[in-house]
């Protein structure tokens, strides 16, 4: 996928450090480029209107207007309708139910771990490719229709067993903030044992999230160094 071709976000949450944390993450994405963040929904509204995204990661507890209001109101300009995942901590089912009715299928309950982000994040890339791939053809065979027609969003990741997703985010935060770190360094920074961060910092690489390299300056026995994934 080149640059051009780049899906263009906008974050929208009402809490500058997450949503400064978000568009961190999607810009990690070979996939997504952020075109712009909002703090309100006023403002999402006026930079959905003015930018057209493709996806919007949008939070529901916003001033001014929430953000199913926001919605409500981007469904009603027509023309290209932009990919939505739900980044809120509402989790009653009226708030559920009313997000289905606008056609929203992501929803990820606060607090998430960033892969899950990353999984929905991987989910609207294909499905967008699949829409503009299928967009030449007159007519399209069943099993087209049945992947273009699939209910996003594919639950929480599992995570192997001994491993908490909120300690996970942590330390996938903690190495975005310090690449090359070794596994004391990264347990330092998130409050955690050293074998502890290693188990995590291997997950990560195991699931393309971090990469780990050697590093041979040192004296004596090479130290392992951990870094975030960026094309993973």
């Amino acid at each position: 996928m080149t640059v051009s071709s780049k899906l263009r976000t906008i974050i929208v949450d009402d809490d500058v450090e997450v949503a400064a944390l978000h568009a961190k993450f999607v810009g990690a994405h070979p996939a997504f480029d952020v075109a712009a963040t909002a703090h309100s929904g006023p403002e999402a509204l006026s930079l959905i209107a003015e930018h057209r995204p493709d996806l919007v990661l949008l939070d529901f507890d916003l001033p001014g207007l929430t953000g199913l209001e926001v919605l409500r109101d981007v469904r009603a300009m027509g023309g290209a309708q932009p990919e939505v995942i739900a980044v809120t901590a509402a989790r009653d089912v009226d708030s559920v139910r009313q997000a289905r009715s606008a056609g929203i299928q992501h929803y990820l309950v606060k607090p998430f771990t960033a892969l899950d982000l990353r999984a929905r994040l991987d989910d609207v890339a294909r499905d967008r490719l699949a829409l503009v791939a299928s967009g030449t053809r007159e007519a399209l065979a069943q099993r087209d229709i049945d992947a273009l027609m699939r209910t996003g969003g594919r639950g929480r990741i599992q995570l192997p067993k001994g491993l908490s997703g909120e300690t996970l985010v942590t330390v996938e935060e903690a190495l975005v903030s310090a690449p090359n770190s070794s596994a004391g360094e990264i347990a330092e920074l998130s409050g955690i044992s050293r074998v502890s961060a290693r188990r995590y910092l291997e997950y990560l690489v195991e699931v393309n999230r971090a990469q780990k390299t050697l590093d041979y300056a040192t004296s004596g026995r090479p130290s392992t160094r951990f870094s975030g994934s960026r094309v993973g």
